[in-house]
């Protein structure tokens, strides 16, 4: 059965991945980020119905996967094995028979994606399984800017975050509109780290695994310390679950950047329960091109300050993958069948 964890980063996905990876039926393995790095390159390979083709991008997949700044440990992927697990000629289901054959080294019968960016690529994902669960994870906006402005990925103004998150839920919400309501489970942040116990619990039956203490124990296992010495964005992986930590924006984001998420994803917070701060319903301020363009130079300078004081290792494990997307794009592309 394969699951996908929806929604945003900096919402508490890493500590559901490892949670739910200590289930013995489940692999939860650290994400290559597959479909959100490859879709836009797929015009490179050409017509996958040629042979060469789609073995160049099942070979590409795999070397994505083997450069993962958190390894894959325990499996060797054979590149005929993975595409003769492929139910059709597609990167979605590349990206599908890769997470089947890491399942199956680790004797699992199920597997779960946690790359929030397959948001983007429900209705691709939806169509090759059919029968695939999702856990649409969900947080405060206004606490995922705070955790993106001090991230080493993703924007970095609260406008921008703003309204990448309010496209997220919106993108989460219309699935969960159309899937049968046993397919698909919607978990706050907020409860998950209030109620571990009995988050996990309603998570297991809809997921018609049997429940487990030990899954609150995942910051004891190898592969949570795996995760924290890879980067700093993992590195409270490593601890129980931290209960409270929410409304940080009201101590660690200025009133300035609090007025701007709200003016610009105020409706989204609505929808989700989320009582606003500053900016009541119908009080949103309207951004001129001019206040745009200075958010956009102010994200920039935020992002280049965010990369130079970023620890070197990190950036060096992260660019493995990005030197192979690098080559990927220069090449020329495949001429269509």
């Amino acid at each position: 059965m394969p699951i996908f964890m929806i929604g945003i980063q900096r919402s508490g996905s890493n500590l559901l991945r490892l949670m739910l990876n200590q289930l013995p039926n489940i692999t939860a393995p650290h994400p290559p980020h597959i479909l959100q790095r490859m879709m836009p390159l797929l015009p490179v390979y050409g017509d996958l119905k040629d042979e060469r083709n789609f073995a160049t991008l099942v070979d590409d997949v795999c070397r994505l996967v083997e450069l993962n700044p958190v390894p894959w440990e325990g499996v060797v992927l054979d590149r005929k094995q993975v595409a003769a697990k492929c139910r059709e000629r597609s990167l979605v289901a590349i990206f599908g028979a890769v997470y089947q054959v890491y399942a199956e080294s680790r004797g699992s019968q199920d597997w779960l994606c946690k790359s929030m960016q397959n948001t983007m690529y429900l209705k691709e994902i939806e169509a090759c399984f059919p029968n695939a669960r999702y856990l649409y994870l969900y947080r405060d906006g206004r606490d995922v800017a705070v955790s993106f402005r001090k991230a080493v990925v993703g924007e970095k103004h609260f406008y921008h975050i703003a309204k990448e998150w309010a496209q997220i839920q919106k993108l989460a919400l219309a699935h969960r509109a159309i899937v049968p309501a046993e397919r698909f489970t919607s978990i706050s942040y907020e409860d998950l780290t209030a109620n571990p116990s009995e988050t996990m619990q309603r998570i297991c039956r809809s997921l018609n695994v049997p429940y487990q203490e030990s899954m609150l124990d995942f910051h004891r296992s190898e592969e949570a310390q795996r995760a924290a010495e890879s980067s700093s964005l993992w590195s409270n992986v490593v601890k129980p679950v931290i209960a409270g930590n929410t409304r940080k924006f009201l101590r660690e984001a200025s009133e300035e950047d609090i007025r701007c998420f709200e003016s610009v994803a105020g409706d989204m917070l609505d929808a989700l329960g989320y009582a606003r701060a500053f900016v009541a319903r119908g009080q949103e301020q309207r951004f001129t091109e001019a206040d745009v363009r200075r958010f956009d130079e102010e994200n920039r300078r935020l992002k280049e300050e965010t990369r130079l004081n970023t620890d070197a290792d990190d950036l060096k494990r992260r660019g493995m993958q990005e030197s192979l997307l690098g080559e990927i794009k220069r090449r020329p592309q495949a001429t269509a069948m």
